[in-house]
């Protein structure tokens, strides 16, 4: 019973999750469809400047899931000063990181173009200057709405922020016609649309957390200056190790994409398009990490460490989910391909990744879903230097096997993946013995183990 109680939480708390993170990323191809009439340039710019508000997005992870997962523990123990504590230290690195990125980024906006776009000084880099010019100040409320999810998602509802990224996507599908091409307003005006489209969606979260007594901006008398640091520190040595593991993922992603580029042009071209057919099954992956992260923050928090049974029930979920991915993809490769506009050498090199890469998709999406277990429960920093070592052998591992094409790719992949996998299972076995918390809610959680 324990165990399919496990599972329900999971899957209820993964559902929303995954609809809001596939979400997040058809805000991006809304832009794009409808700056693709505006020709090649406007293209380009929009692609990397969605491109760079990605990356940009594991900055403000360091607030969103440090404030996720020191919300979860304290409503798990019903310490309301935790609670306090975790609010406020998300809100508190929020203004610490926001101004330097809103800021520095707008300053920066033309040499930034002209970096993401390879030093090109033609229409596409005054294109892309323009675009940050509106989304980098944006920024701030992009950044504001991650904090309100982690709030939201530590409470233990993943329902709010989906219905809430909805209705951003929504808006910017209605607003980008009016701004683009109704008020000539062109590739900044698919910014002004998106940054609306989340102000909307912010003031909406704003007002669910008002109304539920989560949004506490005012300190009280005994908090001060010091105590106020103390919630940022808690929050950022929380979440810091997370936000590392995104970035560290994100930058090996793209040094891979130049060990693919010494193949050839046609394997870059199907490796790019191959893995945007990845993100349905991805983005389910992250989806179950999310939700044994908070659930397991949850449970240390009320005292009980079942972390062994949590991880189990995960790599269950994600495993089925992997498999089922790669079958997919194994059975309809081609077809996807033909379904991006890919032609006969792209089509080829696409077809054979996707039916190969089906070993990693299944090591990947059981490694994801463990590491939630270690980010609920404080262990984020162990899984981020496995990621970290299992990233530097992908790289070194693909640049040897490289010669086989995309195929010593995958290979690749799937080596460096099954290392990591073995790593983080043999540290989950370690650790993950039934015990009594320790720890107080707002802490790091310690469990003492149960001698037989």
């Amino acid at each position: 019973m324990e165990a399919v109680r496990h599972r329900r939480t999971l899957v209820s708390l993964a559902c929303p999750v995954y609809v809001e993170l596939l979400a997040g990323v058809t805000a991006g191809i809304i832009n794009m469809v409808w700056v693709t009439r505006l020709g090649g340039d406007a293209v380009a710019a929009v692609a990397v400047a969605t491109n760079v508000e990605n990356l940009l997005l594991g900055v403000i992870l360091v607030a969103g899931s440090g404030t996720t997962v020191r919300v979860a523990r304290a409503r798990g123990a019903q310490d309301a000063a935790a609670l306090r504590s975790a609010v406020r230290g998300g809100w508190a690195l929020w203004a610490l990181v926001t101004p330097v990125v809103a800021a520095g980024g707008f300053l920066a906006r033309e040499p930034l173009a002209r970096l993401v776009l390879g030093g090109d000084d033609g229409r596409a880099v005054s294109l892309a200057a323009g675009y940050f010019a509106v989304a980098l100040p944006g920024i701030a409320v992009f950044y504001a709405t991650t904090v309100v999810d982690g709030v939201l998602k530590g409470a233990g509802d993943t329902r709010t922020p989906m219905r809430l990224s909805l209705l951003a996507n929504g808006l910017i599908l209605a607003l980008d016609p009016l701004f683009v091409f109704g008020l000539g307003l062109g590739v900044r005006g698919a910014a002004v649309s998106t940054v609306l489209g989340r102000t909307a969606a912010l003031v909406c979260g704003l007002a669910v957390l008002h109304r539920r007594g989560l949004f506490r901006l005012s300190l009280p008398r005994s908090c001060g200056f010091l105590g106020l640091v103390a919630d940022l520190r808690g929050t950022a040595t929380t979440g810091l190790p997370m936000s590392a593991d995104f970035l560290v993922r994100m930058t090996g992603a793209l040094a891979l994409v130049a060990v693919v580029a010494r193949i050839g042009v046609d394997e870059v071209a199907a490796y790019g398009i191959a893995t945007k057919a990845m993100y349905v099954a991805t983005m389910a992956f992250y989806a179950v990490r999310q939700a044994a992260s908070i659930h397991t923050a949850h449970l240390l928090g009320a005292g009980r460490d079942e972390r062994r049974e949590v991880g189990r029930q995960a790599l269950l979920l994600a495993g089925g989910l992997g498999l089922t991915a790669a079958t997919v993809l194994l059975a309809g490769a081609p077809w996807i391909m033909r379904g991006f506009g890919a032609e006969s050498g792209v089509a080829d090199a696409g077809t054979l990744f996707l039916r190969c890469v089906g070993p990693y998709l299944v090591l990947l999406a059981c490694f994801i879903a463990l590491g939630g277990v270690f980010e609920g429960s404080g262990r984020a920093r162990a899984l981020a230097r496995v990621t970290f070592c299992g990233t530097v052998l992908q790289l070194a591992f693909a640049t040897g096997l490289s010669g086989w094409g995309l195929l010593g790719v995958c290979l690749a992949m799937a080596l460096s993946m099954a290392l990591q996998c073995t790593a983080v299972s043999r540290m989950h076995r370690r650790t993950a013995r039934p015990g009594v918390v320790a720890g107080g809610a707002g802490g790091r959680p310690e469990t003492s183990r149960v001698r037989p």
